[in-house]
């Protein structure tokens, strides 16, 4: 899920890293498709595909991880646990590679902010979100990502021009959301706050991506280096806050825990390394399409492990959502941009 959100990291952050490490450009991916000197052509193909589906999977299960761990912890402390096991991930990946973190204290400075609107406020709001809304909504809600994004790049981005096809894409979208929240009754039926939580969460993501864009951009250090030191950095945010608010738990269950765990280490820290090597090896736009599979891979985890209730609205409004944050992407006669994590 987060979710989300990391596609755009590693694109933001694989920007920020300059020539020594360059996002993939249309004609670069099709020479990182190619199969290698003395590989089959078939191996190649599949070794990406393979990562597109651990990758859906793991960001998928997310929001399962994230109801389960409230069942026993307060949601900062799901949070801190998933930022403490994800910056563990990179920091040895860190160590292993012989890399640094970030020097200067400009990006330290950049960092901080990142850290909190990519990470610590998300990843708590979506936490909060849970104990009122089943997964599956969460799950959803996040996949409205790619158009706060694009309302908000129009806005922030000079780059970034209004165009027709955006505003029907972004409009398409939000209706989509109607459809899933049930405007037609009233929205009833679903927590107002929780809701609200998780998408107020999902615009953080946008927000975080343009402020990464607009001020690491010609910052030092490698993806791996700078997502590392923004990991550390939300987690000294969140170390600091969480014993303020929160008291010991009076239990650690083994189900609470190991998911508390996995979304660390796996939704946090190993999914953006398999992410990262997506980009690498297939190029940024096959690698965020991850976007419009999470939440379908969230909505079946929850229904078939958690046994969450399902309304026919739900489903419908999602591939709505989909099918306008994937027209508002889209530019005619260029393969479409993608957004990120959960």
């Amino acid at each position: 899920m987060s979710y989300d959100v990391m596609g755009r990291i590693v694109e933001a952050m694989s920007s920020v890293a300059g020539s020594r490490t360059p996002a993939p450009t249309p004609d670069v991916t099709a020479q990182t498709c190619a199969p290698a000197r003395g590989r089959p052509r078939t191996a190649r193909l599949l070794d990406w595909r393979v990562r597109f589906a651990v990758l859906s999977l793991i960001w998928g299960f997310s929001f399962l991880f994230i109801k389960v761990g409230t069942d026993a912890f307060a949601p900062l402390q799901v949070t801190l646990g998933r930022m403490v096991f994800g910056t563990a991930v990179l920091g040895a990946v860190l160590v292993a590679k012989r890399e640094r973190l970030p020097r200067s204290p400009g990006t330290w400075g950049h960092l901080l902010v990142a850290a909190f609107l990519l990470n610590a406020l998300p990843f708590s709001l979506f936490a909060y979100a849970e104990l009122t809304i089943p997964s599956t909504l969460a799950g959803i809600c996040n996949a409205t990502t790619p158009l706060f994004s694009m309302v908000l790049s129009v806005v922030a981005l000079q780059e970034d021009r209004p165009s027709r096809r955006r505003f029907a894409g972004v409009g398409i979208g939000f209706v989509g959301v109607l459809i899933v929240l049930g405007a037609w009754q009233g929205f009833s039926g679903q927590d107002p706050r929780g809701t609200a939580l998780a998408l107020i969460a999902a615009s953080s993501y946008a927000v975080g991506w343009i402020y990464v864009r607009r001020t690491l951009s010609s910052a030092d250090g490698s993806s791996l280096s700078l997502s590392a030191g923004q990991l550390l950095v939300g987690t000294v945010q969140l170390a600091a806050v969480t014993p303020l608010f929160t008291s010991m738990p009076a239990s650690f269950p083994l189900a609470s825990v190991t998911s508390v765990v996995a979304l660390g280490a796996l939704g946090t820290g190993f999914a953006f390394l398999v992410q990262y090597g997506l980009v690498k090896e297939a190029g940024p736009t096959i690698a965020t399409m991850v976007t419009y599979i999470v939440p379908v891979i969230a909505t079946a985890a929850g229904v078939f492990l958690l046994g969450e209730h399902l309304s026919w609205n739900e489903p419908a409004g999602a591939l709505v959502v989909l099918a306008g944050a994937a027209i508002a992407q889209s530019r005619p006669g260029r393969r479409a941009a993608g957004n990120g994590q959960p």
